[in-house]
């Protein structure tokens, strides 16, 4: 159903975060190379259950404050297909315990929870922008890293299954499993410009094929990846940007670790993004910015390095904080407690908050500490996805969240989530057991929700 031109300034976007749910085989295994927090935990005890329930709590912070909030279930873990594919045999049981006895690495990459980070599941165009005014989503691949290119067959499920209204969405397969395409979300994606009025898609690439550069740690996203996506996609307004190498080799894995945007903010770090291309991209946000008349100008908020180096703000995650909109038209930061704990930051929170000049009046700090230690800060937990009112009935109910489902998903991870959970117990065949009987709990959890309406929720602006 194609928007037309008066139609686009007839609809009021609405935010939805979807975030994932923490699984059952939260752990440390260290599995992510440039992700200095990942490889700087390593081996160390997680707590699986409190990681899950500090996520929800976020989840119910934004309930409260009237916005949209929807999620996605943990992916199935261990996937013992993948590790049947690498030549394990036999009952469940031995596979578990041959890999842990030969290939330990094996275990945990098959165990790995990092799906809980939604900002990778995919990338969203909204009706505003896409060619036939649906909203268009296409999952990531994820080929960086084998424990994450695990995800993307289970993501494009059950994407499919939330979006199933193909009136309304178009959920796209994975891009090809190459590292050319590599293609690592959202993450890398932000949408600039008002509810109501067109905006643009900016795409932040790390790595292309002309430019050859020294890194430190790899390039996850390619320039490629994102040019598919906007062809897939049909952008009316891309903007490509590319990042800096001194970011990534700094820890910056994806772009949102240095940037994030919202409406006609985006917030970034000086050495975010490469010189020249920050030039180019930045005057084609200003174009599109003037040519469309948006109601808010877009406002670029550069920190600066004397203020907030790039070790600083990777390892406080302050750029990997959510940006939420208020019904006065104000914003507020939803921002990880190492914020309030790392001096240069805090203080320059405190100077942003007295700048009248800037839309941030408020900062929230949420505690996150369980995701932070894998490298997973707010922004990461969350996949946004911009919809029109009618779009948000479409979207299949079980999937959005008022505080009671959030309730009953709290006394779920309760019910069936260890506090402990080290390295050698992932060949614990009493923790595979547990996490069955907990899937087949989940699965009759969320048929209670389909059986009941979708929560109403609003949004505040």
């Amino acid at each position: 159903m194609k928007l037309s031109e008066m139609d686009l300034f007839e609809v009021d976007l609405l935010e939805v975060n979807f975030d994932g749910l923490v699984g059952p085989t939260h752990h440390y295994g260290g599995l992510a190379l440039g992700n200095l927090a990942c490889q700087q935990h390593a081996g160390q005890i997680a707590n699986p259950r409190q990681a899950a329930l500090q996520g929800l709590e976020k989840m119910r912070t934004l309930v409260q404050l009237g916005i949209p909030q929807g999620w996605l279930p943990p992916q199935p873990r261990p996937d013992l297909n993948f590790l049947r594919r690498l030549g394990f045999a036999g009952a469940d049981a031995r596979v578990i315990q041959q890999a842990a006895s030969t290939s330990p690495e094996l275990l945990s990459i098959a165990c790995s929870s990092s799906s809980m980070w939604a900002a990778n599941s995919a990338t969203v165009t909204s009706a505003l922008e896409s060619h036939d005014g649906r909203l268009h989503l296409t999952p990531a691949n994820l080929v960086s890293n084998p424990h994450r290119a695990l995800e993307s067959a289970h993501s494009h499920r059950i994407l499919t299954r939330i979006f199933a209204n193909t009136e309304h969405f178009c959920v796209h397969e994975p891009l090809p499993a190459q590292q050319a395409f590599g293609d690592e979300g959202a993450a890398n994606h932000t949408r600039l410009g008002p509810a109501n009025q067109p905006g643009v898609d900016l795409f932040v690439y790390g790595a292309n094929s002309t430019v050859q550069r020294n890194l430190d740690f790899p390039a996850r996203q390619t320039q490629a990846a994102s040019e598919a996506i906007v062809r897939l996609h049909g952008c009316a307004r891309p903007v490509f940007l590319q990042q800096s190498s001194a970011a990534i080799n700094a820890g910056a894995f994806h772009n949102d670790v240095v940037a994030v945007g919202h409406r006609h903010l985006l917030f970034y770090h000086q050495q975010a993004f490469e010189a020249a291309s920050q030039q180019v991209a930045f005057a084609r946000l200003q174009s599109a910015s003037e040519q469309f008349e948006w109601q808010q100008p877009l406002q670029r908020l550069e920190v600066p390095v004397d203020q907030i180096s790039l070790q600083d703000a990777v390892s406080s995650y302050l750029f990997n904080s959510q940006l939420l909109s208020l019904n006065d038209g104000s914003m507020r930061l939803l921002a990880p407690v190492e914020c309030r704990h790392n001096p240069a930051v805090e203080r320059y929170l405190n100077r942003l908050l007295k700048d009248e000049q800037q839309p941030v009046r408020q900062v929230d700090f949420v505690d996150l500490k369980q995701s932070m230690a894998n490298g997973g800060g707010p922004a990461c937990l969350r996949l946004r996805v911009p919809v029109t009112p009618a779009q948000l009935l479409a979207i299949h109910p079980a999937f959005l969240l008022d505080e009671t489902r959030i309730d009953a998903l709290q006394q779920w991870v309760k019910r069936f989530y260890r506090d402990r959970l080290a390295a050698k117990d992932l060949a614990d065949w009493e923790l595979l057991r547990e996490i069955q009987q907990g899937r087949e709990a989940l699965e009759e959890l969320i048929e209670c929700f389909e059986e009941k309406n979708a929560p109403a929720q609003t949004s505040p602006g």
